[in-house]
């Protein structure tokens, strides 16, 4: 039998070298053996969902485990060698910051125990997965990639996305150029930073980031990267979160016309989502800060670059620079981790 490399030269004398990648890139299968070995990790949400009435429009109940969603994605097999653990099988809504400690402990303890997994991938809700991911961008301590993926709609209904979703993250995470990127979202064949991830709205499509925040995209040939994240994240992360079994509580507040504030809170620091405050909300949170509350500002959109404030001013807002709020939210939780100091807060918006 001829080898790879005989079989190689004979097809590049028939083929043309352009014709012969195309062959190979197509055609050629490795052995299960030599395929990366990839962990999926469950958490539940629409992907595991089972409806009473399969086939329809109908309500749904999340209650697959990862095993059989693996299962029913045959395709797997021939880009990764697939494990399975069940973490949680609940709605996203339901996940907490404790459980994002967890999670986020639960990688960092599988990578240092399993070398030989080339990465993970997470499958979750997507109410909250723009959230998981950021933080799990912030305290997985591996250049190895952790991949989120989900689904607008559950796998026993029409036109189900979890599979493809799932199959596209495990490429991903195969893949050795997802290395160093931080935590990713696959949905619908792109490839989104976690720190700019946003769901848009709830169906097919709905996973977006402003700008550059898609990063690539899976195609038929493989997976490709047209930009990579700068900002500080996974290794080059200050966060240790090993010791840590609650995160201090940040609030979000809205600003709107005729707002006078957000009321009674025992938040150690606020995000205000705000294009602007007025003479009520800005004494409001003047009040806050004298008690100690550390408050930030950012538009409800996440797109805009604020500039931090000056020490002559007297009211002094955390300037988040193009971040959603609920991001916002999550690195505020762990910058209070570290420090209660404002400045070195701010320098650590200005890093991540």
């Amino acid at each position: 039998m001829l080898k790879r490399s005989a079989i190689s030269v004979v097809l590049t004398v028939l083929l043309g070298i352009g014709a012969l990648d195309r062959v190979l890139a197509l055609g050629a299968t490795r052995p299960q053996s030599d395929l990366p070995r990839i962990m999926v990790i469950a958490t539940g949400g629409t992907i595991a969902g089972e409806q009473g009435e399969p086939g329809t429009l109908g309500a749904y109940e999340i209650r697959k485990p990862i095993a059989e969603i693996v299962a029913q994605v045959p395709e797997l097999k021939k880009h990764a060698q697939v494990e399975t653990e069940q973490f949680s099988n609940i709605p996203s809504a339901l996940i907490t910051p404790e459980q994002w400690l967890l999670l986020a402990k639960k990688i960092n303890s599988v990578f240092e125990k399993r070398t030989d997994l080339a990465g993970i991938v997470i499958t979750h809700g997507t109410d909250r997965l723009e959230e998981t991911a950021f933080f799990l961008h912030l305290t997985v301590k591996s250049d190895k990639p952790v991949v989120l993926v989900g689904a607008q709609r559950p796998p026993t209904g029409i036109s189900p996305d979890g599979p493809i979703n799932l199959l596209s993250g495990v490429r991903v995470a195969a893949a050795h150029d997802s290395r160093g990127k931080g935590t990713l979202v696959v949905m619908d064949d792109r490839i989104i930073s976690a720190r700019d991830v946003q769901k848009v709205y709830a169906r097919t499509g709905g996973f977006s980031a402003q700008e550059m925040g898609v990063i690539g995209v899976v195609a038929r040939h493989g997976v490709e990267y047209f930009y990579a994240p700068t900002r500080r994240h996974t290794t080059s992360s200050e966060f240790d979160i090993r010791d840590l079994e609650t995160l201090p509580r940040v609030d979000i507040q809205y600003s709107y016309a005729g707002a006078d504030g957000g009321g009674k809170t025992d938040a150690k620091a606020i995000i205000v989502a705000t294009t602007g405050l007025g003479a009520g909300e800005r004494a409001y949170y003047e009040t806050l800060q004298r008690r100690g509350v550390i408050v930030g500002a950012t538009f409800p959109s996440g797109d805009q670059v604020a500039s931090p404030s000056t020490s002559r001013e007297t009211f002094s807002i955390i300037a988040v620079k193009r971040m959603l709020p609920t991001h916002a939210r999550i690195l505020m939780m762990l910058a209070l981790t570290r420090t209660q100091d404002f400045r070195e807060i701010q320098r650590i918006f200005d890093q991540y």
